[in-house]
């Protein structure tokens, strides 16, 4: 599993306002369980949950994450707090 290089993945989130307290909000729920316990004592995702997400977000869990889907994921997280709807594509899937 390739991580989302840490520098591209800050650039994109402080470009993004609205995303900075959706970010923080995500980690705690995505950190592993008792984090403080064990070492390097940083509130990083499970691994095993992690590769298991980027296995069914990308088929593989050898595949590189995306900075894009990354902050897609935080916009999802951002609108679902809010109870936001995305506008109607007319039936048609938007990217």
């Amino acid at each position: 599993m390739r991580a989302v290089p840490i520098g591209e993945l800050i650039k994109a989130v402080v470009m993004r306002p609205r995303l900075w307290g959706e970010a923080l909000r995500s980690i705690p729920a995505l950190a592993r369980r008792r984090w403080w316990r064990t070492p390097p004592y940083l509130p990083l995702p499970d691994p095993e949950y992690l590769s298991w997400r980027i296995a069914t977000a990308y088929g593989s869990s050898s595949a590189p994450m995306v900075v894009e889907d990354v902050v897609a994921y935080l916009e999802w997280r951002r609108r679902q707090r809010l109870g936001v709807r995305r506008p109607s594509t007319g039936g048609r899937i938007s990217r």
